[in-house]
């Protein structure tokens, strides 16, 4: 079977695997399990990001779902995956999709399920739609009925609904400077849309489905050029989000990347001390142990689940979750939506800072003088399948006493082999989007970090 669904939908090269003919199976074998929802009566919603032929794949899905007898309610122009999830929450449909591959290259492009709820679907959602694709035909006719589909203004009804959620008159008074980074993505035009033009520098907010060469990711090693950007348009603070918007990382006024497990950290403290806001906490098991800290100091229940954001969203709806998150960029806030959403987490944080009258960095230095420095990175080893292997074989089930010559003190085995060691953590796993291996580190210093990722990465 050419379509297989991995951590968040699935994803595939265009033209190798991602082709209309197998588009066709994963959109039958979803139709089928929307038909069966209760709300099926309400229809599907269906977005698309700014990936090469996103609009015509979005197109076609729309086409497979009316032959099918769905109604379907069609972007008219490329959108963020929170704008959709938002649509299809707010409209009580039966589910949604968005054609996007995220942050993966440009080669990518992906086949994402929204529940009726607004979030990834759940596991056992996708293992459904899964089971439906060996009883789907590859020879059925579709016949599109036009009178089903009906096109929408889904990024204006997400503006619309921002408006409502974020203190922005704040923020305008503030006068503070704006940079976005849509890295070429589908949350470009939105936050410009929000402030006045003075306030807001626009960055790599075209559409280019090459992404400029780069993955669009909002971490490190892909925005290099847009710090030195910032750094001479004398601006504030920067957001930074991925190709379909559902991520962030962010720039401090000195023009330091802040990443998401000190966003995570920091939008957490202000919700719990300064709003006072109660909840469960859910994070994945790569974030930052920091988060285990503010739980413990304000007795709330902490759920540490494996990656991938739909473990997180699944409890959003199930539990009495104030937010949740992942390392990689993705952070949801349950009363806004069960659902990451880069944009919103964007605007959270500059109405802290204007309301509280800090910079990004104060915030992140008040973390720092109550917890501890810490510093993160990710690794991905794009390797043989022979060599992840014997990496892979080396770190399993607690075999290794020392780390870089640090002691081990525990192991978890949760979603790949994690060890705790003096001062910090060591993750390896698989990706569950893209054939690389991932090295995760979180440390007290840069040079444990360093040290640490450099000793994973020669292990075997």
């Amino acid at each position: 079977m050419q379509v297989k669904f991995g951590t968040d939908g699935w994803r595939a090269i265009i033209a190798k695997d991602y082709t209309f003919d197998n588009l066709k199976l994963a959109a039958l074998a979803s139709a089928r399990y929307f038909l069966n929802h209760p709300d099926r009566s309400n229809g599907v919603c269906i977005g698309y990001d700014t990936r090469f032929m996103s609009k015509q794949f979005a197109d076609y899905t729309a086409e497979v779902f009316s032959s099918q007898g769905l109604r379907v309610f069609l972007s008219d122009s490329f959108v963020s995956t929170p704008a959709v999830s938002l649509y299809t929450k707010s409209r009580q449909l039966a589910g949604g999709i968005v054609i996007t591959a995220s942050h993966n290259p440009a080669i990518y492009n992906g086949f994402k399920v929204k529940a009726s709820y607004g979030g990834p679907a759940h596991p056992e959602v996708i293992a459904e739609i899964e089971n439906y694709l060996p009883l789907v035909d590859p020879e059925t006719s579709v016949t599109p009925d036009r009178q089903l589909i009906e096109t929408v203004d889904m990024k204006g009804f997400y503006v619309e609904y921002l408006k409502s959620h974020v203190d922005l008159q704040l923020i305008r008074n503030s006068k503070i400077k704006i940079a976005h980074n849509a890295m070429y993505g589908a949350g470009q035009d939105i936050i410009s849309k929000l402030f006045d033009e003075t306030m807001v520098n626009c960055y790599h907010c075209s559409v280019n489905p090459g992404f400029g060469g780069i993955n669009p990711e909002p971490i490190p090693q892909y925005i290099g050029d847009f710090i030195d950007f910032f750094r001479e348009v004398e601006t504030d603070v920067a957001i930074i989000n991925d190709g379909d918007a559902d991520r962030i990382g962010m720039l401090d006024e000195n023009g330091e990347f802040v990443d998401s497990h000190k966003l995570f950290a920091i939008i957490l403290k202000d919700l719990v001390e300064n709003r006072n806001m109660r909840g469960e906490v859910a994070k994945t098991f790569a974030l930052t142990d920091i988060v285990d800290k503010i739980c413990r100091k304000h007795n709330l229940v902490m759920h540490e689940l494996p990656v991938g954001f739909k473990h997180v969203s699944k409890l959003m709806t199930t539990n009495d979750i104030l937010m949740g998150g992942e390392e990689s960029g993705g952070i949801g806030i349950t009363s806004f939506l069960p659902e990451r959403d880069g944009v919103y987490t964007g605007l959270l944080v500059l109405e802290m800072m204007t309301r509280r009258e800090k910079t990004l960095s104060q915030l992140v230095g008040e973390l720092y003088d109550e917890y501890g420095f810490f510093c993160y990175n990710r690794l991905d080893l794009h390797v043989s399948e022979e060599r992840k292997k014997a990496i892979i074989e080396c770190a399993s089930n607690g075999k290794l006493d020392s780390i870089a010559g640090f002691r081990v003190l525990a192991f978890n085995g949760l979603d790949g082999y994690k060890y705790h060691f003096d001062g910090g953590w060591m993750l390896i796993r698989p990706s569950g989007t893209e054939p690389v291996l991932r090295l995760y580190c979180e440390a007290d210093s840069r040079e444990k970090v360093d040290k640490v990722l450099a000793f994973a990465a020669k292990l075997a």
